[in-house]
C-alpha cells in the first residue's frame, strides 16, 4: 500500500512544472503572429509556451530538446521547424534556449528574416 502511494506520488509529481512563469509574449515571424499573455512552462523533458487571447488558448507548444509540437500540427523535428518558421540559419534549439532564459526581458530580432521575439516576465 505504501509503496503504491509513492510510486503513484512519484509518477504524479513528474508532470509538475518545475518553473512556471507568466509573461506577455511577442512572437512574430513571416509565418506566425502571437502577441499577447501567457505562460512559459519548465517541465524535466520539455518547455511548454501558452499564449492566451480572451481566455482561449492561441499557441499551445511543446518544446522538446529534438522537436517542436503545436496543437495546430503535428510534431517537427527542430530543423524543419526552424526552416519552415524562424530561418534555416538559426540552430536547433534557438527557441528552446530563448524560452528558457531566465531574464525579465527577452529580445530577439532579425531583419533580415522577419523574426521577432520578446518575452517580458511579469
Amino acid at each position: 500500500m505504501i509503496f503504491s502511494l509513492i510510486l503513484f506520488t512519484g509518477c504524479f509529481s513528474s508532470n509538475q512544472p518545475q518553473l512556471t512563469s507568466s509573461a506577455t509574449i511577442l512572437l512574430k515571424t513571416p509565418q506566425m503572429k502571437f502577441y499577447d499573455k501567457g505562460f512559459i512552462f519548465k517541465y524535466k523533458e520539455y518547455t511548454q509556451v501558452q499564449i492566451f487571447n480572451a481566455g482561449t488558448a492561441i499557441l499551445d507548444m511543446k518544446i522538446y530538446d529534438d522537436k517542436i509540437c503545436r496543437s495546430t500540427f503535428k510534431c517537427q523535428d527542430l530543423k524543419t521547424f526552424n526552416k519552415e518558421n524562424l530561418s534555416s540559419t538559426y540552430a536547433d534549439n534557438f527557441l528552446k534556449e530563448l524560452f528558457e532564459r531566465n531574464e525579465k526581458e527577452v529580445s530577439f530580432k532579425d531583419k533580415e528574416n522577419g523574426v521577432f521575439i520578446k518575452i517580458i516576465r511579469d
